[in-house]
């Protein structure tokens, strides 16, 4: 499953869990785009509920949308990764090494009071 809600203005929250087949993923990166829309200085908070490595279609999927996912990714300035899976948190924080301007920290699941205070920053 993957869901996408804007939270506020410049904020979207994104659950996932399970793992996504390849039209989950052309649907999930639909929607990340269209809900991304309008947004600037952006802040994600991602919750990562058991996790399973997507399809090798869906990873072909997501590889193919790169470009507009770069563009996409440009619109936010801070996300906040709540698992807890130490693989997915190192995983998330490397990524935020990856784009420029985007920074990303990892938070266990219990602390989603302290992912939002770090996002408000």
């Amino acid at each position: 499953m993957f869901k996408v809600t804007r939270h506020s203005a410049n904020r979207l929250d994104i659950e996932l869990s399970g793992k996504l087949s390849t039209e989950e993923m052309k649907i999930a990166l639909d929607e990340l785009v269209k809900t991304s829309e309008n947004i600037e200085h952006g802040k994600m908070l991602y919750k990562i509920i058991d996790f399973h490595l997507p399809s090798l279609g869906a990873i072909v999927v997501e590889f193919s949308r790169l470009p507009a996912m770069f563009g996409l990714i440009k619109k936010f300035d801070r996300a906040a990764v709540l698992t807890d899976k130490t693989w997915l948190k190192k995983a998330s924080e490397f990524e935020g090494f990856l784009f420029p301007g985007l920074e990303i920290k990892a938070f266990s699941g219990d602390q989603k009071e302290e992912a939002e205070t770090w996002l408000s920053h």
